[in-house]
């Protein structure tokens, strides 16, 4: 299918499903089945029976999921799934400062070790998220944290925590989110901690504690909001870019952007050649890509399942079809991979409370269209 017209068929498909919600709520005695407004035999086929993670590495891509150790210690199913359609996990909760750091002088690394385990006892690689945050943090952090010690906690922690994995570990988010322009600073940087009490260089600095604690590990700068179409996307894409040609400029040791791309289902603002575009200009810093966090909403999408599962997969497959056009994407890890555990069901759940649908696999771990539209993504993709 021509580029041009990839939104085009889900900007279709979502006017035509709010239509046919409209009248249903109009015509409660003799309401139009979804069929009757607009053709739902689109079924998303995907050839053969292959696994996400083998149908990307075939490509020179790794297919991977958020995990936690709670879930996976729980659930037996999830431990199948994971093992059979990933090829690398990346931790959810586990490597943020709020699990490691019970006090301002001890680590606690327990739960996290687990998870390294589960990725090599089932032969996959894994990612670590995230050495420099504003959030998710321990009460004792803002307490403790001055002008005076700021920079000694952060080279502390991020060598400590590196080391600790060294040899390990595929990727480390080093810097999470660091870019936000409501702050209205001249170079968009968040306004946080880290930059009142140590200065703008805070993320160069952690970048080479990073390199220096693990010279092998890939180096990634992660942030969300560069997707759609919008005066809002586009001014933060600017900004990240800058951030990054700072970056390079100084001969930082940094080797990716993260994008963590949270799509909401609803969202027709999709502009593929000016994403291709701000692909092309990162790719031309000599940076690799990931998309590290993938997931669409539907919280705003009709309650009935066969019109909402094909908008969520449309989202899958039109993004990850400009995306994966870009050599130097090399990794798509969803956030999380069964609708059971999902980040959405809490923070952006439905108001009708149907349960929310924005993963790969259905709570009961069966493969959804959206599944098929990954495939499809995968199947489609140049060799890399």
């Amino acid at each position: 299918m021509a580029k041009k017209n990839l939104f085009t068929r889900r900007q279709t498909l979502f006017f035509w499903s709010s239509m046919f919600v409209s009248i249903s709520v109009l015509t409660s005695k003799n309401a139009l089945e979804p069929r009757q407004i607009y053709p739902l035999n689109k079924n998303f086929v995907a050839s053969g029976n292959m696994s996400l993670g083998k149908r990307a590495l075939i490509k020179g891509l790794l297919y991977g999921a958020a995990v936690n150790k709670d879930s996976l210690s729980a659930n037996p199913q999830l431990v199948a799934s994971v093992a059979k359609e990933c090829a690398i996990i990346v931790s959810e909760w586990e490597l943020k400062w709020n699990f490691l750091r019970p006090t301002s002088t001890s680590f606690d690394f327990m739960p996290a070790d687990w998870l390294a385990d589960f990725a090599r006892t089932h032969g996959l690689l894994f990612r670590g998220h995230t050495l420099v945050w504003h959030e998710a943090m321990p009460k004792w952090f803002l307490k403790t944290i001055n002008s005076k010690n700021a920079k000694q906690l952060l080279l502390e922690h991020i060598t400590t925590v590196v080391k600790h994995y060294a040899g390990n570990i595929h990727s480390w988010d080093v810097v999470n989110e660091a870019i936000n322009l409501q702050d209205r600073r001249s170079d968009g940087l968040r306004k946080t901690p880290w930059l009142q009490f140590i200065g703008r260089d805070y993320i160069e600095i952690a970048f080479r504690a990073a390199a220096e604690a693990d010279p092998k590990a890939m180096l990634v700068y992660n942030d969300y909001g560069l997707e759609y179409d919008t005066p809002e996307h586009e001014a933060k894409r600017k900004a990240v870019l800058n951030l990054l040609k700072n970056l390079k400029s100084k001969g930082t040791p940094i080797h990716a952007l993260g994008i963590q791309s949270h799509l909401s289902g609803n969202e027709t603002r999709f502009n593929s050649q000016k994403f291709q575009k701000f692909l092309s200009e990162i790719a031309n810093l000599d940076l690799k890509i990931l998309i590290t966090e993938i997931d669409v909403k539907d919280k705003n999408l009709p309650v009935d399942l066969k019109v909402r599962d094909r908008i969520v997969a449309a989202t899958y497959e039109d993004y990850l079809s400009v995306v994966l056009d870009e050599p130097a994407v090399i990794a798509v890890l969803t956030w999380g991979l069964s609708d059971r555990y999902t980040w959405l069901s809490e923070y952006q759940p439905r108001r009708d409370g149907a349960k929310v649908r924005p993963l790969p696999l259905d709570a009961n771990f069966k493969r959804k269209l959206a599944w098929n539209a990954i495939a499809r993504a995968f199947d489609n993709a140049p060799y890399r």
